[in-house]
């Protein structure tokens, strides 16, 4: 995907989440006023944080997409997973907000309010919006293979089950139970929580550089083994950096072979990985004798 093509789809991403919580930001807060609803309060608080997630996730994006320099020659990718960590920060600190507000609701408040239907009304809404927003968002950034936009459409769906909790909330607080919109509330807080800690794991992975998957290992032997005159592809090193990734690797000649025709095996491998796995941005490889045995170890294996 070229450049201009994978930034017009990650502004596009952020858009849809910065548009679309504004407007749950706005209409939960005044609806949660108006029905007494400290938990739809709370979920308006977190919509706000979508807003500035939204904004960090799409900041991420713009830097990881700037080309490769003299300080960066892999590039920016990792800026992604940076901004990530700070959508953690903002994730936490509303969690923080939200359950403990919740604790003194249900600890120390005189009277628990009811609240009206309109709360689950809102909640109902917010479901629907959510749905669409983060299916949208996630779609986008497994298309761009953005990490940042992809954190960004997994935060957006903890909105999904506090707003279904709402809803139940609601009717059961009719019923006579009155403290459960506070539970509602505290409940929200820790599904924030568990969203942070998630995000957190992800992008932290990235940054240590661990491997996508193996099936990404198994398509780069595949398609280097795939090369005439490439008897084996092996050693292979993926250095991820997020939306994509560098490898390293060796790959065995006949030992018969002049350097010249060697050297030009292992440049078609180089060409053949990079031109047909979409994530992979840059490949080095390094010719070896077949059936002559030496040591691969090297002190990153220590």
């Amino acid at each position: 995907m070229k450049k201009q093509e994978r930034d017009k789809y990650g502004k596009n991403a952020a858009m849809v989440g910065i548009v679309g919580n504004s407007f749950l930001t706005i209409f939960n807060i005044v609806v949660g006023i108006f029905s007494g609803s400290y938990a739809l309060i709370a979920e308006g608080a977190h919509t706000l944080s979508d807003v500035a997630t939204s904004i960090i996730a799409f900041i991420g994006f713009k830097l990881a997409s700037k080309p490769a320099d003299h300080d960066h020659p892999l590039g920016h990718g990792r800026a992604e997973a940076i901004s990530g960590l700070v959508i953690v920060i903002f994730l936490a600190v509303v969690a923080y907000e939200i359950i403990s507000g919740a604790i003194r609701k249900l600890l120390f408040a005189q009277v628990s309010t009811v609240p009206s239907y309109l709360a689950g009304v809102m909640a109902v809404i917010g479901i629907l919006t959510n749905i669409a927003m983060s299916q949208k968002i996630i779609s986008i950034g497994k298309s761009i293979n953005s990490p940042a936009i992809i954190a960004d459409g997994k935060h957006q769906r903890v909105d999904l089950l506090s707003s279904l909790a709402i809803v139940i909330g609601v009717i059961i607080a009719h019923l006579g139970f009155t403290k459960i919109d506070s539970i509602i509330g505290l409940c929200i807080g820790c599904l924030v929580l568990k969203t942070a800690y998630e995000v957190g794991k992800d992008n932290i992975d990235n940054i240590m550089g661990k491997v996508p998957s193996d099936e990404l290992i198994k398509e780069i032997e595949k398609v280097g083994d795939s090369v005439e005159g490439a008897i084996e592809i092996h050693d292979i090193r993926v250095n991820f950096f997020g939306s994509y990734a560098t490898v390293t690797c060796h790959v065995s000649v006949n030992p018969d072979l002049s350097i010249i025709e060697a050297h030009k095996i292992t440049h078609e491998v180089q060409d053949k990985i990079e031109n047909n796995i979409e994530i992979i941005h840059g490949v080095t490889a390094h010719a070896c004798p077949y059936g002559i045995k030496y040591n691969h170890e090297q002190q990153l294996d220590e």
